[in-house]
């Protein structure tokens, strides 16, 4: 017997017919022996709907009405779910973010978890019962109604997961578990049986949506055992622990990428201290994110200074690097937002040499240009431009047989 922690996404409770599967799905685990708690996400479309309706009333919403708006989505589903598990004879309560007593700053719409009261869930265990708790929202110090942002039920469940000191935490969501790509990319992409927290936080940073970023952080934190299956078909999934292994004999676990970079290059700057500072403080203090970083000092004592952003942030980033052109005295600045990003991570990296230089060759071979590469411990990323995506990451995937289980 068991204490787990399911977390149900929208599209996995997006109907009544769905909602009655994950209830099935949640009684057989109960009447096995294990006890489970639930979180649940507002049904597919709902948090979209609320939002249209808060637009319509004000440009701006206020952002603590928004949260009170916003949680009722969750409330919903919740009470769905205990009603179609009290029909199957399984007896069930709910409890919302602040009836549970998960505590969080007061930051609203993006609140962070300060602590979880775990009592009143161990009680009903301990009673028989399932809890089934409303993801993605919390309650501050002096009782008002705050969510936790995109993505937010996740972070629920691994937090419930850690206070509960529960066995797993089973995140049910529309695909049966971590590939090693993106299988709509390539076709021979493999499900991973397990991967390393640091490597699945790496793929969620470079582009892969399966997890939200803070979620996973969590957990690795607090060494919460994650396991991502699929709400529609049974399986093992993948899961997610620090174990290494598992994957010791893989060089690489996955290949991610992002279709949402853009490029920008500020020519002629002159090669002095503080330099880069000028150049990339106004971007910081607008809020934009910087991502990968190249400089090139020529001979005449001037550089050439080159970063990406988001490409919604484009416009806005080009607007502040043609200012700081002007009074730095550069000689011009360009962009390019027909690039993508593609990464190859692995903690088997750490132990062997000659990845950069069999990655570089695939490219070489593929007649692909490098435009920018950054690395770290367990991670090469590369920009390239954007029409050679496709022909990137099936060769990669080729290259370090990802399509074939690795040697125990």
């Amino acid at each position: 017997m068991g204490l787990f922690v399911y977390k149900f996404g929208g599209t996995s409770v997006g109907t009544v017919e769905r909602i009655q599967a994950v209830a099935q799905k949640v009684k057989a685990a109960q009447d096995s022996g294990d006890q489970i708690v639930v979180v649940v996400s507002a049904m597919s479309g709902e948090t979209n709907r609320l939002t249209g309706l808060a637009k319509e009333m004000q440009k701006t919403p206020i952002a603590r009405e928004m949260d009170v708006l916003l949680s009722t989505g969750e409330q919903v589903t919740m009470s769905l779910l205990c009603m179609a598990l009290g029909e199957l004879g399984c007896s069930a309560h709910s409890y919302t973010g602040g009836q549970v007593r998960i505590v969080t700053d007061s930051v609203h719409t993006k609140a962070r978890i300060k602590r979880i009261d775990d009592k009143k869930i161990h009680a009903d265990l301990n009673a028989g019962k399932v809890v089934v708790v409303a993801g993605f929202q919390g309650m501050d110090e002096d009782g008002n109604i705050t969510t936790l942002g995109r993505g937010g039920s996740d972070t629920t469940a691994v937090a419930l997961a850690a206070a509960l000191k529960a066995d797993e935490c089973h995140i049910y969501t529309d695909v049966d578990g971590v590939y090693t790509t993106d299988p709509r990319v390539e076709p021979n992409a493999r499900r991973l049986d397990s991967i390393t927290f640091e490597e699945m936080l790496e793929m969620a940073s470079l582009g892969s949506k399966i997890l939200q970023i803070r979620s996973v952080e969590f957990a690795g934190k607090y060494n919460v055992a994650l396991r991502v299956l699929s709400s529609f078909s049974e399986g093992r999934g993948t899961l997610i622990t620090y174990e290494e292994s598992a994957v010791e004999q893989a060089l690489i676990s996955g290949i991610a990428f992002n279709r949402d970079e853009a490029k920008l290059t500020i020519t002629g700057v002159p090669d002095i201290p503080g330099a880069a500072f000028k150049i990339l403080g106004p971007i910081a203090d607008a809020n934009i994110e910087i991502d990968m970083i190249i400089q090139n000092v020529a001979d005449d004592a001037t550089t050439d200074f080159t970063f990406t952003v988001h490409r919604n942030d484009l416009v806005a980033a080009k607007a502040i690097l043609t200012a700081t052109s002007d009074s730095l005295g550069a000689k011009s600045v360009t962009t390019d937002e027909k690039i993508v990003k593609v990464s190859i991570v692995g903690v088997g990296m750490r132990s062997h040499a000659g990845i950069a230089s069999k990655m570089f060759k695939v490219f070489a071979d593929e007649n692909i240009n490098i435009q920018m590469i950054s690395t770290s411990e367990i991670k090469i990323s590369v920009v390239i431009d954007e029409k050679y995506l496709e022909l990137a990451v099936r060769a990669l995937h080729a290259a370090f047989d990802l399509d074939k289980e690795p040697k125990k």
